[in-house]
């Protein structure tokens, strides 16, 4: 239901908004422009699901040999003590284990195109244990605010998008982003424990959490040490290896119990093609809403009334120029993206505000597009508490970001 609301509420907000700006403002324009983006985030929904068709084609293609080779077992091994707490209605040694693991562990390496895949098989999984089935299960909301959260170790897009800007040190704000969404998914989990009663203090949960912790601070210890043109190139060696040997290590796995793996990368394969038409209509909707509101001038206007409420509160707003990548990054990623391109192009990328607009790129991932993705491939209507604890974890995460930047930058 919320995104029902939500989805009207962009609409009603986006023709108030352009109607007084024809009224007051003479802008004969503005219905034009709202139309034409209709029409632009449509084939937009639809080449970005166009183009997940190979990437869920491979990604499932591979889960399926790795299922078969028993790195699910292995998976629920290493991690399962941990994730039976924060998914207790998820049977043990449950298929979606494995997927909610790789899915989380390509997140922390900044691998989208290789998370989202997973992220869909894991929430296909749970979803055959969910007894309403179009009503988020408790399993499935913890999975989607762990994912909004956007716990990454390695921001290599956001460090990429930079060097193409010409900043001098692309990778300085590696750590800031590091800081911002561990703040992030740390909110995010307590958010959704609160709501399903899941105690926090347990020894487990606070075991796995810790070692986590540590692994972060180990990790931030390295970086800061070696110089700063350095610390892309061996995080993107360092992602790409795991990867590659996640890889190596499925098909190595299936091959030693004589899975016939061809067939098998095949029979998941399938899936993905399936997948990746099913979830084209929530895309382009959410899309499209997203892209009215815009185009209205509503997202200035709130911009500009957000700038006016600081400065009377005599708060610095020296990060301003980096708010409308804040503001699109929970409704939408492409969006962000195109926002924080365009901050680091008008104020240039090693100016404060490219720099927070970057860190507040790498601080969460997109709510909307995922709560529109991952529930709507399995058709759920009903998405109870996920996207208010969803935009907390967002919400905690930005903050982090601007602050965490006006510690490192200003």
């Amino acid at each position: 239901m919320a995104l029902n609301y939500i989805w009207i509420g962009f609409f009603l907000i986006a023709f108030i908004i352009a109607l007084g700006k024809v009224i007051f403002l003479g802008d004969t324009q503005v219905f034009s422009e709202m139309v034409a983006a209709t029409f632009d985030m449509s084939k937009t929904g639809f080449e970005i699901s166009l183009g997940l068709t190979g990437v869920l084609t491979l990604w499932l293609g591979l889960m399926r040999i790795g299922e078969k080779g028993g790195i699910i077992k292995i998976f629920s091994w290493l991690i399962g003590p941990f994730f039976r707490k924060l998914f207790p209605e998820l049977p043990k040694d449950h298929p979606a284990v494995g997927s909610i693991m790789m899915n989380v562990a390509a997140n922390m390496l900044g691998l989208d195109n290789a998370a989202t895949p997973m992220g869909l098989k894991a929430m296909k999984e749970m979803q055959t244990v969910n007894k309403e089935k179009d009503t988020a299960s408790n399993a499935q909301i913890m999975f989607l605010v762990l994912n909004t959260s956007g716990l990454t170790l390695i921001p290599i897009s956001v460090m990429v998008y930079r060097t193409q800007l010409g900043a001098v040190n692309p990778s300085d704000i590696f750590i800031p982003i590091l800081l911002a969404t561990y703040f992030s998914t740390i909110t995010g989990l307590i958010t959704v424990s609160l709501y399903q009663k899941i105690n926090l203090f347990d020894r487990v949960i606070i075991g796995y959490l810790g070692g986590l912790t540590a692994v972060i601070v180990a990790i931030i210890w390295y970086f800061s040490g070696l110089p700063q043109e350095k610390i892309a190139e061996i995080s993107t060696l360092v992602s790409n290896f795991i990867l590659f040997s996640i890889i190596i290590s499925f098909i190595t796995l299936a091959a030693i119990k004589r899975v016939n793996v061809y067939e098998s990368f095949i029979e998941g394969a399938k899936e993905g093609f399936e997948i990746a038409i099913k979830i084209i209509p929530y895309l382009v909707a959410i899309l499209v809403a997203i892209g009215v509101f815009r185009a209205s001038g509503a997202m200035d206007l709130l911009i500009e009334g957000i700038s006016i409420l600081f400065v009377w509160m005599h708060i610095d707003i020296d990060f301003i120029g980096a708010l409308p990548t804040a503001l699109m990054k929970p409704l939408s990623g492409s969006g962000a993206r195109g926002m924080m391109v365009d901050a680091m192009n008008t104020y240039g990328a090693d100016s404060f505000v490219g720099r927070v607009a970057s860190t507040v790129q790498g601080a969460t991932d997109t709510t909307f597009y995922i709560l529109a993705v991952y529930f709507g491939s399995v058709g759920i209507k009903n998405t109870r508490y996920a996207v208010t604890a969803g935009l907390i974890a967002d919400f905690a995460g930005i903050i982090a970001a601007i602050v965490i930047a006006y510690l490192f930058f200003h």
